[in-house]
């Protein structure tokens, strides 16, 4: 790993990720993930960009400098802001050969990588997020939770402006296909609203989402 390689993320995540519910591990299950931990580490470079915009919001829409949208849950999570961050973030193209590889040769272990890899991305994002929520608050502003096209009700279609607000094929290497899907696929973006007015608002990820029995849920 490059950029990311001091951020900390543990066994827990990819675990939840392979829908694990307390049931004992056999040893050579842990064996498994650590040796999937250590291989991916070495095939990830994560990397993060992001964008400072003006925040305008009438008649329920959000202007976001680089994209506008309609999304009650995202008004929600925005309440009182003034500014918001626009985030993307990768492991890298590294990472989706890897995994294609194993998902032909050995699919145990795809499985396995798969859900670590998931497991990365999101413990590297909560990492530059946390980086960023501290660096903001010294200059007297509180950053919100993020919150990703597709969450709730804000629309996927919106991934468009925010590849062209933050420029993510030039700078960080992420391509956005005709269905909106992101390549590398381990590859996430983002908004997080920012406010003068301390906020307990904690609306993100699964908290937001209506599918209750997904095994992957927190």
């Amino acid at each position: 790993m490059k950029e990311g390689e001091d951020f900390p993320w543990n066994e827990r995540e990819i675990l939840r990720y392979l829908g694990h519910h307390g049931q004992e591990i056999p040893d050579n299950v842990k064996e498994l993930i650590a040796d999937c931990r250590r291989e991916l580490e070495q095939a990830a470079a994560a990397r993060s960009v992001w964008r400072e915009y003006p925040l305008k919001i009438q008649d329920h829409e959000i202007d976001m400098g680089c994209v506008r949208a309609r999304s009650q849950n995202l008004e929600r999570n925005l309440k009182d802001c003034e500014q918001i961050l626009v985030f993307g973030a990768t492991l890298g193209s590294r990472v989706d050969v890897l995994l294609q590889r194993y998902e032909r040769l050995w699919m145990s272990r795809a499985v396995v990588l798969q859900a670590a890899a998931a497991a990365m991305l999101e413990t590297y994002i909560d990492w530059q997020n946390e980086r960023l929520k501290g660096e903001y608050q010294e200059k007297g502003w509180y950053m919100r939770p993020r919150f990703s096209p597709g969450y709730g009700d804000f629309p996927l279609e919106c991934q468009s402006g925010i590849f062209a607000g933050l420029e993510l094929n030039k700078r960080i290497g992420i391509t956005l296909t005709d269905s909106l899907l992101m390549a590398p696929s381990k590859s996430v973006t983002a908004v997080m609203g920012l406010s003068r007015l301390p906020g307990v608002c904690s609306v993100q990820g699964c908290e937001v989402c209506e599918k209750t029995d997904c095994v992957y849920r927190r």
